[in-house]
Parts: C-alpha cells; structure tokens; sequence
C-alpha cells in the first residue's frame, strides 16, 4: 500500500481542529522516556546506503518468536504455514483497491469468500457462514448481538469465565451502549477446568438469553458443550460456540453436531502467521432459520443470463446498504486477504490432511505433560485438552524467567487474568515444537520452579 503522508498544512490545520497546539501535546501522555526512546537518531547529510545500514542494525538488536523455543499460545497460535498460502494470496488478481465485491472485482474474489464460507460451514456443521469479521473476540460479540436479536425479550446473557478475557470484555464492551441487558459470568469447576454446569443449571430460566463458551476454553479444556446446550435450550436459550484454535475441529465433534446455535472463533491457525499482534480472521456461521440475523457479509452462487456459475454478494444487512437503525453490524472492513489464505490452507491439507494435524497436535501435547509429569510438574485441570494446558507450579514467574533466559518462551502466566490461578501457566504445543523441545521444556521448568 502506498503510505502518503500529510503535508504540514494538513497537519496543522488538524491540529488546530482538535484544538492542541503541536504533535507533542497530542502525545503528551505518553511517559517522556518512552518518547525519547521512540526516537531514531540519525546524523544529517547522511546516504541512503548508511541509513539503511544503520536501520539493519537496530533492527537485529529485536528478537522474534523465530528465536526462542515457543510454547506461547492463549488465543493465537503457531503453526507452520506452507509456502503455497502466500504465493496464492499473494497474486495480484486479489488485490483490489476497496471492497472486493464491488462491481469491477474479479469473480476469482468473490468466488474465494464463497469458498471460505463453505469451509467454515463443513468445519463447523452449520448451515451457514459469513466471511467478514474482524477476529475471534469481535465474531463472538457480534454472536451475542445476534442472539439478541433473535431473543429480544430475554435479558441475561451468560458467559463463561473460562472464555478467553478478551472476548469476555470485548462482549461487555459491545452490550455497554445496550440497555436492559444483564451480563453474568458462569464459574468454572476448579477441578476440572470446565464450565460449572450447576450454575448453569441455576440460572437457565425464561430470562436467560443465551450462553457462550470456549470450544476449547481458555485453559485448553474441552467443554461438555452438548450438555450445556440441552440446559440451555430446555430453558428456551440459545448457545454460542466460540474457538480460538480451530484446527481443534478437526477433531472434535463439531459444534453444530453438538447443539450449538451460533458457531464463532478465530481462523489465524490457518496459514496466518502470528506477528504484530495479528492479523486474525474471526468467522460466524449459523443455522438457516437465523440467517436474517446474522452480522456482516455473505456471497452466494448463482447463475449469470448465460446460465454460467457466478457469485455475488447475497446478502449485506450492513449500515453500507441498508437505514442504521436496521443494520446488524457496524463492521465495514473485510479480511478477505486473510479469509483467501485460510481458504488456501484449509484446501491444501483437506480434509484428512486437517485431523492428521490436529491429531498431531495432540499427540505432542500430551507428549509435553507426560515429560512434565515424569519431573514431578502437574496440570492444572483434569478435563480433556486439545493442544493447550494449564500447569502448576510454585513460582510460575520465576520458572517463566528462568526458561526465557534459556531462550525458552514457556507459556503464559494467568495469575494477570486469573489471580486465583497464580501458580499457573499457559502451555501451548503445536506440530511446530520437536520432541526434544518437550522434553528440554519440561527439564528446565523443573529446574526453574
């Protein structure tokens, strides 16, 4: 993309719109120490070549995830990607300059949303999907929105505590500027990790709008999640799905199998790499009778006047289209770079391909807490776990420290977002991790505890 920048003008009268005097006081905030070091200091009247020299070398004082052994997960997680997923998302036919269903689009464009929805719905057992969300926690939010809407004179909305925090409160966020709405987080079970069905149980009522759990959940457990959606539903509510490691469907039973109304999650696994914090690829899919309600875009196939197979956007209930007040989302971007990389990725392992995978992934996860339990380290939770857990130990920062150290990136702590869980760590293994990895992992946090 080319990067044109504002002229002083501009800036100026920018400035003078919001009413501060220059750029330092638009940033004032900021502590001046880190402002000083945001500051690249080069001499004047130096060439392109040094510069450039000199900007290299800077650049190799940072240190990537490509430089440590990484066992980091918690939401987005590292996969290998194959070279193919670039060279094809790369091709300039999928380029364009604004929204890629616009009339001038290429049909190769709209044909990749339309596939992207196809694979989310087999990949969930929904009926359908759309294809332009933001990431994982807005796709939730905007289940639950949509759940409202089809639910409108019930008012509670129960989401579990072992969804990931930044889903719940980009959830709470979203409900904020709503009324009537009553938000409650369901505990869960300290022994296995799962949701607490009795509470639950406790709260499924007729004012109970609907539910939403991690699929797996944050801790990495699998949820009972057809149980919770007969609960659920005996009570009249809807339940929501969300992933955030969907290489996992490749394995699990599929939440639409298991009752799920609304299925949401996050694609990144799926050939996008885990850099700069993104980009990710949320995903909704949905069952038919809910279609009218659900948020963003969806393309669809049909046939042009010459009876050839075409596609177009089906449908677009967005404030872009249709009056404000009507609209069931505000999100106007559209991931379909990313969507067209899922796609890539997701044809190219196929379907057997995709639960070799997974199942690999979860071969070497337990391959991690058998290394971890033969040097005396324990999980955390009993329930089930795909390729993530949450483990014990008596000093976790001071093990976190010790491995990092080493070049080892143990896990994340969840005493920040659970502080009665402050003697556990996050652990996430994928088929990007050897098994002396396991194995030098599981020594050194039994070194640094």
């Amino acid at each position: 993309m080319r990067f044109i920048p504002h002229t002083a003008a501009q800036v100026a009268a920018m400035l003078e719109t919001i009413g501060v005097a220059n750029v330092t006081d638009l940033i004032s905030h900021v502590p001046a120490g880190l402002r000083e070091l945001a500051e690249i200091k080069l001499d004047p009247g130096r060439s392109e070549a040094e510069v450039v020299s000199e900007l290299r070398a800077l650049a190799a004082r940072n240190q990537g995830a490509s430089d440590y052994t990484s066992f980091l997960g918690g939401g987005y997680n590292r996969h290998y990607i194959p070279a193919a997923v670039r060279a094809v998302a790369s091709r300039a036919e999928f380029a364009t300059s604004y929204t890629p269903y616009q009339a001038e689009a290429s049909q190769g464009t709209t044909q990749a949303i339309f596939e992207f929805q196809t694979l989310i719905t087999q990949l969930t057992a929904m009926d359908v999907a759309n294809a332009s969300m933001y990431d994982g926690a807005s796709a939730t939010a905007e289940a639950v929105l949509m759940a409202r809407r089809l639910k409108p004179k019930r008012k509670t909305i129960a989401v579990s505590r072992a969804l990931w925090p930044d889903y719940r409160e980009t959830i709470r966020t979203y409900l904020s500027a709503l009324s009537g709405i009553e938000f409650l987080e369901l505990p869960f079970d300290n022994h296995t990790g799962m949701v607490d069905l009795g509470a639950l149980a406790d709260i499924a009522g007729e004012e109970l709008l609907c539910v939403v759990l991690g699929y797996p959940n944050v801790f990495g457990v699998i949820e009972p999640l057809r149980t919770a959606t007969e609960i659920a539903h005996r009570a009249g509510a809807l339940v929501v799905s969300a992933t955030a490691e969907p290489l996992s469907l490749g394995l699990l039973k599929a939440p639409g199998e298991l009752g799920a109304d609304i299925v949401a999650g996050e694609g990144q696994s799926f050939g996008l790499a885990v850099e700069f914090g993104g980009p990710g690829v949320g995903f909704l899919a949905a069952r038919t009778e809910h279609l009218r309600q659900m948020p963003g875009r969806l393309v669809g196939q049909t046939r042009d006047r010459d009876g050839r197979r075409a596609f177009c956007l089906t449908l677009a209930t967005r404030e872009q289209h249709i009056r404000r007040e009507r609209a069931t989302s505000n999100i106007c971007t559209n991931h379909s770079l990313c969507a067209l990389a899922a796609t890539v990725y997701l044809s190219l392992l196929g379907r057997q391909g995709l639960r070799e995978l997974a199942e690999r992934n979860v071969e070497l996860a337990h391959e991690a807490i058998d290394a971890l339990a033969a040097r005396g380290l324990r999980r955390r939770f009993s329930g089930p776990v795909f390729n993530e857990f949450a483990l014990s130990l008596p000093h976790p920062s001071n093990a976190l420290a010790w491995a990092e150290q080493r070049r080892i990136l143990a896990g994340i702590a969840l005493q920040p977002y659970y502080p009665e869980l402050g003697d556990s760590i996050l652990i996430s293994v994928t088929e990007m991790n050897r098994s002396a990895e396991l194995r030098r992992l599981a020594d050194v946090l039994a070194e640094g505890r």
